[in-house]
């Protein structure tokens, strides 16, 4: 008997996808740069079918690749002979509990239903990026997740207060808490949020849910440079209370850009070296954020700090400058030919980074451009490169991590490392840690087949 008909007894043959054509959906990454033939696609509807899933795959040796909404930017699910593992069947939400504000939720569940869940208990689920209406929960755990709150919420994991999962010799490890503290020895759940389905897959998680916000105050503006948006965003923080949800640097490269491919999204003045789209918000009834935020503007603005504003006065206004900042992977992925990358800095070294980076990309490729957009509040720059020539796209990619790593940053802050960060993982990745890696790699999984080729170079 074949694993394919095992896994037809396991699950169904309606649940097991094989050939060209049933799996043609499952055999490309969102970005569209990598391609695969799976050897199977399975889709089981449970734990219980994931483990003998699993512990078939491990007992004969199948690779195995666990894909949700595949919205990820790396490779991180490219599946070449292996075995898919489909978990959007696993999409039941299991409890909901309001006195606690925690959901429990499976893998396949979509960010977006759990957003439209919290907010009909008027609560909210605060995760947001521009994938949520396909991102699944098992997804955006494997790659601790970041998006556009995390000034004000942190990402993925400061959100999870536990998770179950599936080993890979089927044992089920069930962390399922909703403990807030919880000191009893190493944090597993830290451990498998991150690991791209290398180590276990993660089948359900639990989630702290935060009040739902009564009013938003949403604004563009035009400034001069970085340094002085960043002394801006101190002081709305401080004058706010701490009240910052989004701070997200659009530079006039990107408002160009966003111009030609979106004109109905052009922005409304003429764009400034640095424009930032700042939303706060308020969860006390009757308070008018709106005030507050206009009153911090107006002493910006006579101060000569803030060159162009403009306050959101209603909902359609205020989702429009959001869809200003949404269409970024729109805009960007336009052209075959792009390095793009997510690297963060120290808050204090943003400035400093692009500008490096803009006479590194000149001297690698003259005729190269760059588009940059970023989570200005928390140091995420989202930076896209399109060179002249597929040869220049390896050493811009590496100069891209060198730099933010030489000024104290990271090479990968939010979209994972999956394939395409390999190679700089090998680079610039402290040598120990990366040790420490592939010990609890060969310890969780010692014929290596959970998500192969990945993360670890």
């Amino acid at each position: 008997m074949t694993i394919i008909d095992r896994l037809r007894d396991i699950l169904g043959d309606a649940h097991v996808l094989t050939g060209a054509e049933d799996t043609a959906a499952f055999g490309k990454e969102w970005t569209g740069h990598y391609h695969w033939t799976p050897l199977a696609v399975a889709r089981p509807g449970s734990t219980a079918e994931v483990a003998e899933v699993l512990k078939l795959a491990n007992e004969t040796g199948t690779p195995v690749v666990p894909v949700g909404g595949n919205t990820g930017l790396n490779g991180g699910t490219f599946a070449e002979g292996a075995l898919m593992l489909s978990l959007a069947r696993l999409n039941r939400v299991r409890d909901f509990n309001t006195e606690a504000r925690t959901v429990t939720a499976e893998a396949g569940v979509i960010l977006q239903t759990l957003r439209e869940l919290a907010a009909e208990h008027d609560l909210m689920f605060p995760l947001t990026f521009g994938a949520q209406g396909s991102a699944m929960v098992g997804g955006f755990l494997s790659t601790n997740a970041g998006g556009s709150n995390v000034v004000r919420y942190g990402v993925t994991r400061a959100l999870c207060l536990g998770v179950e999962a599936v080993l890979v010799d089927g044992r089920v490890l069930n962390l399922l808490t909703g403990l807030h503290k919880d000191n009893t020895g190493y944090d597993l759940r830290d451990l498998l949020i991150g690991s791209e389905g290398t180590l276990a897959v993660i089948t359900a998680a639990v989630f702290r849910l935060a009040p739902a916000a009564t009013g938003h105050a949403t604004a563009l503006l035009g400034m001069r440079d970085l340094p002085g948006a960043l002394r801006l965003l101190h002081k709305v923080q401080a004058g706010t209370g701490g009240a910052v949800e989004a701070f997200e640097f659009m530079p006039r490269t990107y408002m160009e850009r966003l111009a030609h491919y979106r004109p109905d999204l052009a922005c409304p003045f003429p764009p400034e070296p640095v424009n930032i789209m700042l939303e706060i918000a308020t969860t006390i009834p009757g308070d008018d954020p709106g005030a507050r935020l206009e009153a911090l503007l107006g002493e910006a603005l006579e101060a000569g700090e803030v060159t162009e504003a403009i306050l959101a006065t209603s909902e359609a206004q205020r989702r429009k400058l959001w869809e200003m900042r949404e269409a970024a992977a729109e805009i960007t992925f336009t052209e075959p030919l792009l390095v793009d990358t997510d690297v963060a800095l120290p808050l204090d070294r943003l400035d400093e980074y692009l500008a490096t980076m803009h006479r590194r990309l000149a001297e690698i490729d003259p005729g190269a451009r760059e588009l940059v957009i970023a989570h200005l509040g928390d140091g995420n720059i989202h930076y896209t490169a399109y060179p002249t020539d597929e040869a220049l796209s390896a050493p811009i990619r590496a100069a891209i991590a060198e730099e933010a790593v030489k000024l104290g940053g990271t090479f990968s802050a939010e979209h994972g490392v999956g394939i395409s960060k390999r190679p700089t993982m090998a680079a610039h990745k402290d040598p120990v840690a990366l040790a420490v890696m592939k010990t609890i790699k060969a310890a969780l999984d010692p014929k290596g087949i959970l998500n192969p080729g990945k993360v670890l170079p």
